[in-house]
């Protein structure tokens, strides 16, 4: 079985764009990972494009005024982990030698939407109640706070941490600095959530990447991809614990033991904060602390910058922005570059071994439909 490595990367800015279309975003970003690949658009044997919000075909839509040659393109909608899934698939078709060289890039253009949150399907039972994303998450950062003692203040402290970051991206063009108390005083969403705990809900940006199982004729050393690991959600019908992140919880299980490593040995994460009680219960299920030990570990400062383990060292979702096609592509951007020693001030010093988390899909019994992660190393 072939090793494939990732060769290159590319980003365009996160921020809101209406002058501009999803499919010149992701040309952007695709010409670039191509440049930092050393790698032409001719030698590209299939396309993979991960994209949640956009019309019908759209990689074969950002590809054309590409020209790029009327090759193979996959287009994959798993919601928020489509980018992340249309990475899973390329790797599957290297592995076995159907392709040599492929290009993942994942697009959404949310200002085309309007703004507020993301529509979901009316034709589930539980968004036509009102089971939108952020009243459930607010519904499992109450119950959390209930069980274990959790503070307005340590909710509040993600966007702190996350906004910290994010103001040291470039990309970033939403990152501003903010205090707990200005994070506590913006304007209620779904309480105890506030406006700086959700991810901004009109964000636009695509991110891509080269695969190759070919020598690398890029500038900066390849990344290999030790595990990636695509999961489903279970539709519960008895009562479920919603602070438990099952998915991510069952999908981490298969991407340590596919990788060969465990928690301990991550020097920095990019997870799913869509709101920021989603990273306090990801570091449970990831495996970085023991249950109900979250709080506990983020007022340690581990996972801060010149922490122990950073988690979301790019801004993440808060901080960086949310094109849910784009994330999971994005995510990995990141880590290649921690690993490369390219991402300037924000820089993990030592970097070795990263981890990117990306859930997506709605309301499905109290959890996500789809998860991937992607463990990575030089």
């Amino acid at each position: 079985m072939k090793q494939p490595l990732i060769t290159g990367v590319g980003i365009t800015d996160f921020g809101r764009f209406p002058e501009l279309t999803e499919e010149s975003m992701a040309q952007a970003a695709i010409l670039d990972a191509l440049a930092d690949a050393g790698t032409q658009l001719g030698e590209v044997q299939a396309f993979y494009c991960g994209n949640a919000l956009g019309a019908m075909l759209p990689g074969q839509r950002a590809l054309r005024e590409l020209h790029a040659g009327g090759g193979a393109v996959y287009n994959v909608d798993n919601a928020c982990s489509s980018g992340a899934t249309a990475l899973n698939l390329a790797l599957q078709a290297l592995k076995v030698g159907q392709y040599d060289t492929v290009v993942v890039f994942g697009m959404d253009h949310l200002s085309s939407l309007g703004g507020g949150p993301l529509q979901l399907s009316q034709k589930d039972w539980n968004n036509r109640r009102g089971m939108i994303m952020p009243a459930l998450y607010a519904m499992r950062a109450k119950r959390y706070m209930h069980d274990h003692g959790l503070a307005l203040e340590t909710l509040a402290d993600i966007s702190v941490k996350n906004r910290k970051h994010g103001a040291l991206n470039p990309i970033a063009k939403f990152a501003k600095l903010a205090s707990r108390e200005e994070v506590l005083a913006s304007r209620p969403v779904a309480e105890p959530l506030t406006l700086l705990q959700c991810c901004p809900a009109v964000v636009d940006g695509a991110a891509a990447l080269v695969l190759s199982t070919r020598p690398s004729r890029g500038a900066a050393k390849p990344v290999r991809v030790l595990a990636s690991v695509v999961q489903s959600g279970l539709f519960e019908t008895a009562p479920v614990d919603m602070t438990e992140a099952e998915i991510t919880a069952r999908a981490a299980r298969l991407a340590y033991e596919q990788a060969g490593i465990g928690p301990e040995d991550l020097s920095l994460l990019e997870v799913h904060d869509a709101f920021t009680i989603s990273e306090l219960l990801y570091y449970e299920a990831l495996g970085l602390c023991k249950r109900g030990d979250a709080a506990s570990l983020l007022q340690s400062g581990a996972t801060a910058l010149g922490g122990r383990v950073p988690v979301n060292p790019s801004g993440g979702l808060i901080a960086k922005g949310h094109p849910p096609g784009a994330t999971g592509v994005a995510q990995v951007v990141e880590v290649c570059e921690q690993l490369q020693g390219r991402a300037g001030a924000r820089q993990v010093q030592g970097a070795r071994i990263g981890l990117t988390q990306v859930t997506g899909g709605g309301i499905w019994g109290v959890d996500h439909a789809a998860c991937s992660i992607n463990i990575l190393s030089l």
